[in-house]
């Protein structure tokens, strides 16, 4: 795929690549077509070109990326705000040190929930709540990223903040197996949001799966795969 003169390209993500991983990636792609084209026009090559992106997914995380690419860099803040939908899988009945399934998995409960009470958990959520920032997550504490400090063990106080919540329901439930779809204001932690989901059925729950669909207008249906752009992991 021809990325010259892109400012926008959207990337379905697969899991096991980080954000991060992924630019990269794209960035070694879009430098050697840039290259290609100076040399072509009598040129100074530069030595690599500008690609980031507008809103990390974890490395688990599946689905849409916006990739800025180019001038399309100094973009990246009208993304900020914008609102993201997600579908998520819950594991109910253990919790993870992470949220995720990349953390210490501990079992809590063999309760099973009635498939009315969860429904009932699950929509409490909707509206405007006040949400903890996880312990793994890349805001700022003192300086430093919070997820380091984690690792790291040291404990410290996550900060709170208020999420919407625009709408969020049960797309099946078979226990121990929850999948929900959320649609949520820019800010929101879906990792959170699962294990406030476990916590208020008191069976715990950590997210095996999580793939972001659309951010504003943006849908993972139009985004390309890292294959379509020669990428091959």
């Amino acid at each position: 795929m021809n990325l010259l003169d892109k400012e926008i390209l959207l990337v379905d993500k697969p899991a096991g690549l980080s954000s991060f991983a992924v630019v990269a990636r794209i960035r070694r792609v879009l430098t050697e077509q840039v290259r290609t084209r100076a040399i072509s026009q009598g040129l100074t090559p530069p030595k690599r070109a500008k690609v980031g992106h507008a809103g990390t997914l974890d490395p688990f995380a599946t689905g849409l990326l916006i990739c800025l690419l180019g001038s399309g860099t100094k973009k990246a803040s009208d993304f900020l705000k914008l609102d993201k939908k997600y579908e998520a899988t819950i594991c109910l009945g253990k919790t993870s040190t992470t949220g995720d399934v990349e953390g210490e998995i501990s079992d809590v409960s063999n309760d099973a929930p009635e498939i009315s009470e969860v429904k009932a958990a699950v929509e409490s959520f909707k509206g405007e709540i006040l949400q903890k920032v996880p312990a793994y997550s890349a805001v700022k504490i003192e300086g430093k990223r919070a997820y380091d400090l984690a690792r790291k063990g040291v404990e410290v106080e996550m900060p709170t903040r208020k999420v919407q919540i625009y709408d969020i329901v049960v797309v099946s439930y078979e226990w121990p197996e929850l999948k929900i779809s959320c649609h949520v204001s820019s800010g929101t932690y879906i990792r959170a949001l699962g294990e406030d989901i476990g916590a208020k059925l008191g069976v715990g729950g950590y997210l095996t799966e999580l793939r972001r669909t659309q951010i504003g207008e943006y849908k993972v249906s139009d985004a390309v795969e890292l294959s379509e752009l020669g990428i091959i992991d």
